[in-house]
């Protein structure tokens, strides 16, 4: 259609669609767009939208948005998504307002239909009541980006789900110096915690203490991390005059000189057992479900027991404490070191080490996801598993998971 210029009317300008542009155009050459609804011009390398914005009707369920429209979406009801075009190009441009105030409540979901989005090829949601975002789409690396919105932060939310997660620490060695006692277990954190898609979290998985020999005071278990938590090691076995350290499972105390058991932390085990001087009896490591057994008699004291976890989808117990010399790690569990010979603590179980210097057993963290949300990208070669419909990722040793 020629341009037609009336001093009545005004300027009619050539209409074509997207597919009958003109195939050589010049620098500033425009005409109306049917397909996108829209003018364009062509700015000497792609065709870019102009003539503002035209406003739609409330919106209410989910739609695929055109370029160049306005659209008050109302989520009252319930969240919905808006696609956005499968084929934009540069300059493109789309409005999304929140008619009533709702998306913190229900939030309205961009669904990217094979393009990205602020650099990522992910959904995003916005979630704050009241926004009003303009969307403009740059290139094929960076997608659509915000380029206005109401606020000053980015209201553009990554979606999130829930992982449930298992984080044990290293569990302490026992001392072997003067009636060694045996070491506490690493400190035990479970629960949920809502992962960002596309961030990647990184976890570390504590070392158990280091066994020791003759003469020779134990080692602390070191810490596990991840999801900005921390798990601590546990504490190493008193020995001689010196007492028991705390933990995430305090350390049994000796049975010479000093028989304090060292404390435990709130939330993640217990305090180790008290031993006995007048019969050179230690206590027992602490786990993580119950404080150490006190010597008797000679005899040291059995470990804490530690918890039972079926976050694998086998009932597994994690952080029992150590036993003292001539007794048994934690009982129920049983993944604390025995006494006799400093046996040590079960690796990736963050067990205590026993009496006599016993190794602590190292920590493990354990990640179980949606098995529709695995992504599968990880490091540190943890072993994965599925239970139900779910997927286990257990690291064994240090690494990471991109959600």
């Amino acid at each position: 259609m020629p341009v037609v210029i009336s001093g009545t009317n005004g300027i009619t300008n050539a209409t074509w669609t997207t597919g009958t542009r003109p195939s050589a155009p010049s620098t500033g050459q425009q005409g109306y767009n049917s397909t996108l609804s829209a003018m364009e011009f062509y700015n000497g390398s792609a065709w870019v939208q102009g003539g503002g914005f035209t406003t739609q009707s409330v919106q209410t369920t989910g739609f695929t948005a055109v370029a160049g429209n306005i659209y008050p979406c109302n989520t009252t009801s319930a969240a919905f998504t808006v696609t956005l075009p499968a084929s934009p190009i540069v300059g493109n441009q789309i409005q999304i307002i929140d008619y009533a105030g709702t998306f913190a409540t229900n939030a309205v979901t961009l669904g990217r239909n094979g393009s990205n989005i602020i650099g990522q090829a992910l959904n995003y949601l916005l979630t704050i009541n009241r926004e009003s975002v303009i969307l403009t789409y740059v290139d094929s690396t960076q997608g659509w980006i915000v380029s206005s919105a109401a606020y000053t932060t980015s209201p553009l939310t990554p979606p999130t789900y829930t992982a449930t997660y298992l984080i044990v620490a290293g569990g302490a060695s026992g001392s072997n110096n003067g009636y060694g006692a045996p070491g506490g277990a690493g400190g035990l954190l479970t629960g949920t915690s809502s992962l960002n898609t596309g961030t990647t979290y990184s976890f570390v998985v504590g070392a158990g203490g280091a066994g020791v020999g003759g003469g020779s005071l134990g080692n602390n278990g070191n810490n596990s991390t991840g999801l900005s938590l921390t798990a601590i090691g546990g504490g190493r076995g008193g020995g001689g005059s010196v007492a028991a350290l705390s933990g995430g499972s305090g350390g049994a105390g000796g049975g010479s000189t000093n028989n304090t058991p060292g404390a435990g932390t709130v939330g993640q085990g217990n305090a180790g057992g008290t031993g006995v001087i007048t019969n050179q009896s230690t206590g027992g490591g602490g786990g993580a479900g119950a404080v150490g057994n006190n010597g008797s008699g000679g005899t040291g004291g059995t470990g804490g027991v530690g918890l039972s976890n079926s976050i694998t989808g086998s009932a597994v117990f994690y952080a029992g404490g150590g036993g003292g010399v001539g007794n048994t790690g934690s009982v129920a569990g049983g993944n604390g070191g025995g006494g006799s010979g400093g046996n040590p603590g079960t690796a990736n179980t963050g067990g205590g080490g026993g009496g006599d210097g016993g190794a602590g057993g190292s920590g493990v963290v354990i990640i179980s996801v949606p098995t529709a949300n695995y992504t599968g990208t990880t490091t540190g070669s943890p072993t994965v598993t599925t239970n139900g419909s779910n997927t286990v990722m257990k690291f064994n040793s240090s690494g990471s998971y991109t959600a």
